[in-house]
C-alpha cells in the first residue's frame, strides 16, 4: 500500500517543490520548475519511479516531525534502539542552480544509517548515466543533470546509489544534490550549513510581515507559507497544488494535474493575501493575471502554466501504475480548453478587488477589462463546463451566471466609485437582465433554494458564493434556504460535497464518486457565520483545522469513512479557504461586491 497522502510534509524553493515522507523519503520533485517532468515519482508508482530515501537502516516512520518554527525547513527524528537522529531538509530559494538540501544530525547515540537514492527523469521513465567519484555522484540524462555531494562513501546497488555510515550525538553529515540543464557545467555546490540558514532567515522575515494576529495565528501563518511555497517567483503566479493524479476517488479515474494557475482562485487568493498584509504578493499575483489574460477576450483560459502559456495539453502516462492503483496518471489538463463562463466575472472581480485595495490601475489594464466585458456581456447566455470542469454536457449553471453578473457589476461600480469610463447604462441593463434570469430560471421555489443549473433539481456547494459576491444579502431568505439546502444534501458527516456526481443526469460525464471539497466546507463556514450561525461555523472550522497533518496540510479533498486525505496535495484552494474563513470569523469581511446587494432583493 503506499504511504497516506497526509504522510507528506512540503519544501521548496519559490520554483518547485518536493514531497517528503515520514519515513525519511522524497517521493516527488519536478525540476526545474513545479510542472516539469518529475525525477522523483514514487508517488505514482513504487521506488522505481525514482525517489531518494534517508533515514535509520531498519526503516520505519520517523517517531516526529515537525517545521522549525514558521519556516518551511523540515525536521524529521527517529528514536531507535542505537539512539535518536535527525534528518534536516529544505530547498534554499533559488540561486544559481536548483539545489535539494538534507543534513543528517546525531541527537544521542550512535545510529546506523542508510541513504538510497534512485534518480529516474521523465516521471520515471529514463535512468540516467550515473558515475560515482567518492563522495559525489554525477547523473545524466538527455536535457537533465544532477550531482550529489556528500560527504560519505557513495556505490552503486541494483539501479540506485547507496551510502551506509553512522552518525554519533553531535555529528553532521549533509547531502547536496544540484539539478542543472545538461548542456551547461556544474554549478557550484552550495554550502549545506549556509543554505540552511539562508533558507530559515528567509521564511522568518517573510512571515513577519502577516497582519493576522487572531485566534487561529499558528494554523494561518502555515497555510501562508505553504501558499507562498506553491508561488512561481519568476512570475508570480500560484498552482493549485505542487502534485499530479493523486485521485479524488482511490482507485478511480479522477486524476488530474494542478500544477498550474487557475482563474477561479483569483479573488480568494487575493482576499487572503491583502487581508494578512502581503502587499507585494498580491500585486505579483494580479500583474501575473493581467498577463494571462491579455489578447482575444473569446480565447480566455480557466487556467494557464506558470508563466501564462496557454497550451497544456493533456496525455497519459502509462509506464506508472498511479496512487494506490489509480489510473490513468495524468500530466497537462484538458480542461484549459474548456468554455467556462464564470472565469470573465473572476477576473473581473478579482481586478476589482485590487482596485478596491488601493493596487494601483493602468490604462492598458482597464483596456483589458473592457474587452472581456465586452465578451461578456455578448456570451453571459451560452451555457458553458462550470466551475467544476465537467466533461459531460454544457449547462447554463448557476454560479457560472452570477459570476457574469459578478463581473458587469464590478464595472458598474469602476465607473460610479472610481471615475473610469464606460457605457455605464447599457452594462446595468446587463446586470439586471442576468440577475432577473437568474432568480427565475435558477430557483426553486418550492424547495426554496437554488439550483445547480436552469432546470436541475441537483445543488452545489458553489451556490454558497452568490451572496459572498454581492449577488443577494446573507439575510435575504433565498440564501437561507440554499445555505439550509446544500447542507442537508450535500454533506457527509460534516463535510461538503461538491455536487452529488452521479446525481442530476451524470452531470459531469464521469464514473464514480469523489471525496468531500475541503474548499467548499471552508465556505460553509463562511455561509454559516454569515447567516448568524457562528456556533455552528466555527465548530465546522474546527473540524477542518483536525484535518490538517501533522505539520498543517491540507490537500483537496477528504474521505470521511476513511478518514483519510484525497486529492493533489498541499492544495492552494483548501489553505486559501482557511485563511478567509479565519479572517471571517474573526470579523473581517469577504464581500467583493462594491453596489449594495439589498437592492437585488425584489427580484
Amino acid at each position: 500500500m503506499p504511504r497516506p497522502i497526509e504522510d507528506y510534509a512540503l519544501i521548496g524553493d519559490l520554483h518547485t517543490a518536493a514531497l517528503v515522507a515520514r519515513d525519511g523519503a522524497i517521493d516527488w520533485l519536478c525540476l526545474p520548475r513545479f510542472d516539469s517532468p518529475a525525477c522523483f515519482a514514487a508517488l505514482l508508482d513504487d521506488e522505481r519511479a525514482g525517489h531518494w530515501r534517508i533515514a535509520p537502516a531498519g526503516g520505519g516512520a520517523a517517531t516526529r516531525r515537525r517545521y522549525r518554527d514558521d519556516t518551511l525547513v523540515l525536521e524529521t527524528e527517529w528514536d531507535t534502539p542505537q539512539g535518536s537522529v535527525r534528518v534536516v531538509d529544505c530547498m534554499p530559494p533559488r540561486g544559481e542552480a536548483a539545489d535539494v538540501v538534507r543534513v543528517v544530525e546525531g541527537v544521542s547515540g550512535r545510529v546506523p544509517m542508510r541513504m538510497d537514492l534512485r534518480l529516474r527523469f521523465d516521471y520515471g521513465h529514463i535512468a540516467p548515466w550515473v558515475r560515482h567519484h567518492g563522495r559525489d555522484l554525477g547523473a545524466v540524462a538527455g536535457p537533465d543533470a544532477v550531482w550529489l555531494r556528500s560527504d560519505v562513501t557513495l556505490h552503486g546497488s541494483d539501479g540506485a546509489t547507496v551510502a551506509e555510515f553512522e552518525v554519533s550525538a553531535g555529528q553532521r553529515v549533509p547531502f547536496v544534490l544540484t539539478w542543472q540543464p545538461s548542456h551547461l557545467s556544474r554549478p557550484t555546490p552550495v554550502d549545506a550549513d549556509a543554505a540552511l540558514a539562508g533558507t530559515e532567515r528567509y521564511w522568518r522575515d517573510w512571515i513577519g510581515r502577516c497582519a493576522y494576529d487572531g485566534r487561529w495565528s499558528a494554523a494561518v501563518r502555515r497555510a501562508l507559507i505553504t501558499l507562498k511555497a506553491l508561488t512561481y517567483a519568476p512570475t508570480g503566479g500560484i498552482v493549485a497544488a505542487a502534485t499530479t493524479s493523486l485521485p479524488e476517488q482511490l482507485g478511480g479515474p479522477r486524476n488530474w494535474d494542478y500544477r498550474y494557475c487557475w482563474l477561479r482562485d483569483a479573488t480568494f487568493t487575493l482576499q487572503a493575501l491583502l487581508g494578512t498584509g502581503y502587499v507585494a504578493e498580491a500585486k505579483a499575483w494580479r500583474e501575473w493575471l493581467l498577463r494571462a489574460v491579455a489578447g482575444d477576450p473569446a480565447d480566455l483560459q480557466i487556467m494557464y502554466a506558470l508563466d501564462g502559456t496557454r497550451r497544456i495539453p493533456e496525455q497519459t502516462l502509462d509506464w506508472l501504475g498511479g496512487y494506490a492503483g489509480s489510473r490513468p496518471v495524468r500530466i497537462g489538463n484538458a480542461a484549459a480548453e474548456q468554455f467556462q463562463l464564470d472565469v470573465w466575472g473572476e477576473v473581473l472581480d478579482g481586478l476589482h478587488l485590487s482596485r478596491e485595495a488601493g493596487i494601483a490601475a493602468t490604462e492598458a489594464a482597464w483596456d483589458v477589462q473592457r474587452a472581456l466585458l465586452d465578451f461578456l456581456e455578448g456570451n453571459w447566455r451560452q451555457p458553458d463546463n462550470g466551475l467544476w470542469e465537467v466533461r459531460g454536457p454544457r449547462r447554463h449553471f448557476v454560479h457560472s451566471k452570477v459570476m457574469a453578473w459578478a463581473g458587469v457589476d464590478r464595472a458598474v461600480a469602476a465607473v460610479e466609485q472610481h471615475g473610469l469610463d464606460g457605457p455605464v447604462d447599457r452594462w446595468r441593463g446587463v446586470r439586471d437582465a442576468i440577475h432577473a434570469e437568474v432568480c427565475e430560471r435558477g430557483f426553486d421555489p418550492a424547495r426554496n433554494t437554488f439550483t445547480q443549473f436552469y432546470g436541475s433539481d441537483g445543488l452545489d456547494a458553489a451556490l454558497l458564493l452568490l451572496p459572498r459576491v454581492g449577488f443577494l444579502p446573507w439575510h435575504d431568505p433565498r440564501v437561507v434556504g440554499t445555505v439550509e439546502a446544500v447542507r442537508r444534501e450535500l454533506c457527509t458527516d460534516g463535510f461538503l460535497l461538491r455536487y452529488q456526481p452521479q446525481h442530476d443526469r451524470n452531470v459531469d460525464g464521469l464514473p464514480g464518486t469523489e471525496g468531500a471539497f475541503l474548499a467548499c466546507t471552508f465556505w460553509l463556514v463562511d455561509a454559516l457565520h454569515n447567516i448568524g450561525r457562528t456556533a455552528e461555523a466555527e465548530e465546522t472550522f474546527t473540524r477542518l483545522l483536525a484535518l490538517r497533518n501533522d505539520v498543517g496540510l491540507l490537500s483537496e479533498e477528504y474521505d470521511p469513512a476513511a478518514g483519510r486525505q484525497l486529492g493533489n496535495t498541499p492544495q492552494a484552494f483548501s489553505l486559501v479557504g482557511l485563511v478567509n474563513s479565519a479572517r471571517q470569523l474573526g470579523g473581517a469581511s469577504t464581500r467583493t461586491s462594491a453596489s449594495p446587494a439589498e437592492q437585488h432583493t425584489a427580484s
